[in-house]
C-alpha cells in the first residue's frame, strides 16, 4: 500500500497559499482605506499656529487619500493628550496625532502614559517650528541684554509664558537662562493662543513660542527679542538668534504624524504617501511660510530611526538642565 506523502514543493505551495489567504484581507482593507473619516488630533488649542498648519495638512492629505480627515483639538499636558490617545486607539489608521519632540523628551522628566519607543507608529516627519521670545511693544525690555540685566537685578521676577512644561519653547529659555546665569519665572499655558492672551493682557512679561506671535510683531503690538534657530529668519532678518548673542542655544523642533503601534504596513504606507504629497501642496506650503516653518521630511523608516536617536539626545539635555525625573 502506498502512502501519499506531501512533497517539499507541495509543502511550500501550501505555505504560500496560506500566507496569501492571510494577506488578502489585509490588502483589501488597505486598498479600501479610508472607508470613513480619519481623526487627526492636534494637541494644541484651536486658533493657534499649529492648529492652522495641521488643518491645512489635513485638508490636503484627505484629498490625496480620497477621503475625509477631521482635526480634533485636545489641548493641554504640553501637547501630550494626542499621543496619550494613541496608546488605547485601534491600530486601523483612523486615529492619528501630531507628534512633537516632546514625546521623546517628557518621559525623561515625568512618568508618562506611553513608551515612545514601543507605543507609536511614526508615519512621516513633515515640518518644524521657528521659535522666539516676544514682549509687549510698551515693555521697557527692548533687547535680550535688557532682559538679562533686569533678571540679574530682580532674580525670579521676569516671567515668561510657554506652551507647557517640557516643551521646546520652555526648555530653550531655561537653557538660555542657565547660560546667562539668571533665574526666570516660567508660566505654562495650553498653547499659543492662551499664552498670547496672557501677554497682551499684562499677566506675563514675555512669551516663548512658535511664530503664532508673528502677526502681533508685524502689527507693532509686540517686540521680538530673539529667535532660537541656527540662523536668523527670513521674515525678521534684523532679529538676532540666542546663539549669535553668545548663549549657545539652538532649538530647531521638527514634528510629524503618527498612529498607534501595530498598524498594517500597507495602511501606514498609504498614509505616508498622502502626507508626503501634502507637503508639496501650494496651500500647505503657504501655511508653512505664514508661520515661518519649512519642509523637514523623513519617511517612516527614517522618522522612526530619528525619534529613537532623539530619545537618547533629549535624555542628555534634560540631565544637563537638572530637570530629569527623580527615581
Amino acid at each position: 500500500m502506498s502512502l501519499n506523502r506531501p512533497t517539499r514543493r507541495g509543502f511550500h505551495q501550501a505555505l504560500a497559499a496560506g500566507a496569501a489567504a492571510i494577506a488578502a484581507p489585509r490588502l483589501a482593507f488597505a486598498q479600501a482605506f479610508p472607508a470613513r473619516p480619519i481623526r487627526l488630533i492636534c494637541p494644541w488649542p484651536a486658533g493657534g499656529s499649529t492648529d492652522a498648519v495641521m488643518r491645512s495638512i489635513a485638508d490636503s492629505t484627505a484629498r490625496a487619500l480620497g477621503g475625509q480627515m477631521v482635526v480634533e483639538n485636545k489641548a493641554g499636558a504640553s501637547g501630550m493628550l494626542g499621543p496619550n490617545e494613541l496608546v488605547t486607539a485601534r491600530p486601523d489608521g483612523y486615529t492619528l496625532s501630531q507628534l512633537t519632540i516632546g514625546v521623546v523628551r517628557l518621559p525623561h522628566m515625568q512618568k508618562m502614559q506611553f513608551d515612545p519607543m514601543a507605543d507609536f507608529t511614526y508615519i512621516a516627519l513633515l515640518t518644524g517650528y521657528t521659535f522666539g521670545l516676544v514682549v509687549r511693544a510698551d515693555s521697557p525690555i527692548k533687547s535680550v541684554k535688557d532682559l538679562v540685566d533686569y533678571a540679574k537685578a530682580n532674580p525670579g521676577q521676569f516671567s515668561f509664558g510657554s506652551t507647557g512644561n517640557g516643551t521646546t519653547p520652555h526648555l530653550a529659555v531655561e537653557e538660555f537662562a542657565m547660560k546667562a546665569g539668571i533665574k526666570l519665572q516660567h508660566v505654562p499655558f495650553k498653547g499659543n493662543a492662551d499664552g498670547m492672551q496672557a501677554l497682551l493682557g499684562g499677566h506675563v512679561m514675555s512669551h516663548s513660542d512658535a511664530t503664532g506671535w508673528g502677526p502681533h510683531v508685524d502689527a507693532g503690538t509686540c517686540r521680538l527679542l530673539a529667535t532660537y534657530g541656527s540662523r536668523r529668519t527670513k521674515r525678521w532678518p534684523n532679529v538676532p538668534t540666542l546663539n549669535e548673542l553668545g548663549y549657545d542655544t539652538v532649538s530647531d523642533s521638527p514634528f510629524g504624524v503618527g498612529g498607534p503601534k501595530g498598524m498594517e504596513p500597507a495602511v501606514t504606507r498609504r498614509l505616508h504617501d498622502a502626507f508626503r504629497k501634502s507637503i508639496e501642496d501650494p496651500a500647505v506650503l503657504a501655511s508653512f511660510e505664514k508661520y515661518d516653518q519649512s519642509v523637514i521630511y523623513m519617511n517612516t523608516e527614517d522618522y522612526t530611526k530619528f525619534m529613537r536617536e532623539q530619545f537618547q539626545k533629549e535624555k542628555q539635555i534634560i540631565e544637563r538642565l537638572g530637570l530629569a525625573m527623580k527615581t
